[in-house]
């Protein structure tokens, strides 16, 4: 197998075209195709999701191949899922991809849509890609080597959470959307309040990671994020020195079946990550017991 370095120079190539393929859609060109929008049970899907979903898949798997490598997408998960139900990829070494993390801040013209791609062994990643293609950003990492951000010119810069440790100075980067009563009332009653709303989580996280935030929260309701929105995020966080858990401190796991991750899960510059973990659960409990 090709060593994670050569890896990621192609996952990083085959991101800068997938953030163009999105462009040309996002800018709605003469030759662009309809959007083609589907309001499916999780959200949005468009043609520059499913465009780019097949492009990546192809990419890859032309460039590396099918012995190796599990593939899972978000476009194609439903397939596997009714033809092998709702167990594992049975290979070690599992890519993970969002073709377009953000598609109801695409459809909205935010620009704050992302290209997610991560390599995952035995259930936790070792490669992150994270595309943001209209600031013409791709933010990268391998486990033990450090997390980077590059630019179309080919540069590229080491990334490093702030080192802000006041837990009322963080500021928290939210959704415009995905935010139900429980959800809003546990930021109302956080201590800290600055609050910087951003749409893809991938973009909430290099938000992060280029010390324009400190904190992220992801609370499911309803639903829950899934595999492919969180494993790449999570990989270039860490590796810029942040933390990324579940509120109890434990890891998240990937391709593991079910590829939405419940509970309470908390992203941050690491500084305060226990203390706010043990803030949230509090703030929940009393949220919990007012209902009942």
């Amino acid at each position: 197998m090709k060593t994670l370095e050569e890896i990621s120079e192609i996952a990083r190539s085959i991101a800068w075209s997938a953030s163009d393929i999105l462009q040309s859609y996002y800018r709605q060109d003469c030759n662009t195709p309809n959007l083609d929008i589907q309001e499916k049970k999780d959200g949005p899907v468009t043609a520059a999701d499913v465009a780019v979903n097949s492009y990546i898949l192809d990419e890859l798997q032309s460039a590396l191949g099918n012995a190796e490598f599990g593939y899972l997408s978000e476009e194609t998960y439903k397939s596997y899922l009714e033809k092998n139900g709702q167990i594992p990829l049975p290979q070690s070494w599992v890519w993970i991809i969002d073709p377009l993390d953000g598609t109801r801040d695409f459809i909205d013209r935010t620009g704050e849509f992302a290209v997610h791609i991560a390599l995952a062994f035995e259930g936790r990643p070792v490669l992150a890609v994270v595309a943001w293609p209209q600031l013409q950003k791709i933010y990268y990492a391998i486990r033990d080597a450090g997390a980077f951000m590059e630019n179309r010119d080919g540069s590229a810069v080491k990334l490093q959470v702030s080192a802000r440790n006041i837990v009322a100075d963080l500021s928290i980067v939210t959704s415009r959307s995905h935010r139900g009563d429980r959800f809003n009332q546990l930021l109302q009653k956080l201590p800290c309040q600055n609050q910087i709303a951003v749409g893809s989580i991938g973009c909430k996280i290099a938000t992060i990671v280029e010390q324009k935030a400190d904190v992220y929260i992801a609370l499911s309701g309803k639903s829950a994020p899934k595999d492919w929105d969180l494993a790449a995020p999570e990989l270039i966080l860490t590796e810029a020195g942040g933390r990324f858990t579940r509120f109890d401190g434990t890891a998240l796991q990937y391709n593991r079946g079910d590829i939405s991750q419940w509970g309470g899960l908390l992203a941050s510059n690491g500084c305060c990550h226990a203390a706010i973990c043990r803030e949230a659960e509090a703030i929940l409990a009393g949220i919990d017991a007012s209902l009942k």
